[in-house]
Parts: structure tokens; C-alpha cells; sequence
């Protein structure tokens, strides 16, 4: 790959990973106002799914119309891997502000009010999960907003390095398809 191929490939990367940030930062919000709302707790599932597929919808764009309908293994899957971490760091910004600004314990407090209902004490004893998750919640409670940040950042690029082998095995192409 040469220099001006690699500043392609960051450049493309970067785009499509701010575009992916957004997905993932919509069903974030999903997930937050899904505490109360369970049709917006599934919508944020939904959004996370789509994520793979979305990438590789990207990654699709990137071969055909930068690259001519032609990209190695090796590009796809550091494209992939890219666009993931550059989406990651977008993600964990609006995770950190989140988290600093606006949360004020409302994600603790929601986990809290479930695990103290009368069925959510019923399920914790059924399955004997009362100690952890009275552990968990006072994890939840130490951790810091950079910490919250750091651990989605750590878990997009580990995703990225997963889900890039799989993608972009489905999406290189060594030779550019026929134009119809």
C-alpha cells in the first residue's frame, strides 16, 4: 500500500467512523430513554445490530467507488478495524459527557429502582445474584465518567478487531465486478 493508498484509506475510515459513531450514539440514547420506555430499549438493540452491517455497507462503498470494485483482505480488514476505532473514540467523547454533565446518577438509580422491585428480588433470589448485584451496583457507583468512556472505547476497537475478520472476508474482491 503507498502512502497516498494509506491517507485514502484513514480518510475514508474517518468518515465512515464518525457515520457509525452516530448509529452507536443513537441507540446509546435508545438505551438511556429505554430505561423507561421499552419500545426505545429495542430500538437501541436494533441500532447495535445493524451496526456490522452497516460497516460493511460502507466498507462496500469504499471498494466500489475509491477503490474501483477492487480491495485486498488486508485493506478491508484495516479499513474495518478503523472506521471502528475512530467511531469508538467519537462514542466514548459523548459517553464521558454524558456521563459528566447530564447522567447525574439517573443510570444507577434506574438499575437500583428495577433490582428493588418486588419481581426484581424475586428473580435475584431465584437465581442467587442478590450479593452480586448489590456488588455490581456499588462497582457501578465508584466508577469514574472517564472509566465509563475508556471501557466502551477498549470494547468498539476490541469489536472492531473481531467483526473486521468476518466483514472483510465477506466484502474484498480481487477482481472488480462487471458493470451492468
Amino acid at each position: 500500500m503507498t502512502p497516498q493508498e494509506y491517507i485514502q484509506l484513514k480518510a475514508f475510515a474517518r468518515q465512515d467512523g464518525a457515520l457509525l459513531s452516530l448509529l452507536w450514539i443513537g441507540g446509546f440514547a435508545c438505551y438511556i430513554k429505554g430505561l423507561t420506555n421499552p419500545l426505545l430499549g429495542l430500538a437501541s438493540l436494533l441500532l447495535i445490530i445493524l451496526s456490522p452491517f452497516f460497516a460493511a455497507n460502507r466498507l462496500r462503498h469504499f471498494r466500489d467507488e475509491a477503490r474501483d470494485g477492487i480491495i485486498s483482505f488486508r485493506r478491508a480488514y484495516a479499513y474495518i478495524v478503523l472506521s471502528f476505532f475512530y467511531a469508538g473514540l467519537l462514542l466514548a467523547v459523548v459517553l464521558f459527557v454524558y456521563f459528566n454533565f447530564i447522567d447525574d446518577g439517573f443510570l444507577l438509580g434506574q438499575f437500583t429502582q428495577k433490582f428493588n422491585t418486588t419481581e426484581g428480588q424475586q428473580a435475584l433470589q431465584m437465581y442467587g445474584l442478590k450479593e452480586q448485584m448489590v456488588q455490581g451496583l456499588k462497582d457501578l457507583a465508584e466508577m469514574r465518567p472517564i472509566d465509563y468512556a475508556l471501557n466502551m472505547l477498549t470494547f468498539n476497537i476490541i469489536t472492531g478487531f473481531l467483526l473486521g475478520i468476518p466483514i472483510a472476508l465477506l466484502m474484498h474482491r480481487t477482481v472488480a465486478a462487471p458493470k451492468l
